[in-house]
């Protein structure tokens, strides 16, 4: 755990406890997750930002640096929040495919009823969002909280109707979602950041340093263990 604990904004109501979740390959992390979280954390006021890392993720694969090296990189990267950070490492231990429906059913066991569980997405994944196995269903026992980047816009001509159907059905406030447990939606549309770990592996590949781009702290730990080389 990482980050000195935070206080609930009062001025919001906050009254349930609320955990926001990032989820990710990380494969790097980069600035535009930590800006992600921050802008959320800002947001919402949550009690914690739990980071779970992809294990065996269905839509992607081949990812390059090992769950661990990816955990490590995580653990640098969020290691100055305003928050407790915890690593949750769920998915990495599965030893079935990663599909984020059956995490949030884990997180609603763990955590219970009452508990606001925030799934924070990039619009990037907000457009593939009815390819997710069971899409639907992860209203049941989370809200989902997009944020927009250059060239991802939330536009209906860019994300499928039934997606911005749903959104725009359950679309709420910060105060709403900071105190319900699930079910409700926020688009944000002014986090102006462009980043992709595919552009970085390039960079790191062709031996220049993405340093705008990647926390100093991972960026050294990428460095030291030759990683993203080939």
């Amino acid at each position: 755990m990482a980050g000195a604990p935070n206080s609930p904004d009062m001025s919001m109501g906050a009254g349930k406890p609320c955990i926001a979740i990032l989820g990710g390959s990380f494969d790097p992390v980069h600035n535009g997750h930590i800006a992600l979280g921050e802008y959320f954390v800002d947001l919402l006021a949550p009690d914690e930002l739990r980071i779970i890392p992809t294990g065996n993720p269905w839509q992607k694969h081949g990812l390059q640096a090992t769950p661990q090296q990816r955990v490590e990189m995580v653990r640098r990267a969020f290691s100055r929040q305003s928050v407790p950070v915890r690593i949750d490492q769920q998915e990495i231990v599965r030893a079935s495919v990663t599909y984020t429906i059956d995490t949030l059913q884990s997180l609603r066991r763990e955590l219970g009823p009452e508990v606001s569980i925030v799934f924070l997405m990039g619009a990037d994944q907000l457009q593939h969002l009815n390819t997710w196995q069971g899409w639907r269903e992860l209203f049941d026992h989370a809200h989902l909280c997009a944020a927009s980047r250059p060239g991802f816009g939330m536009e209906p001509a860019n994300v499928p109707n039934e997606v911005m159907q749903e959104f725009s059905l359950r679309a709420a406030s910060p105060a709403q979602i900071r105190n319900t447990p699930y079910g409700l939606t926020y688009l944000a549309s002014n986090l102006a950041v462009d980043i992709s770990a595919t552009e970085i592996r390039e960079i790191l590949h062709n031996g220049a340093r993405p340093d705008a781009l990647v926390p100093s702290g991972v960026l050294d730990y990428i460095e030291q263990h030759h990683l993203y080389k080939s």
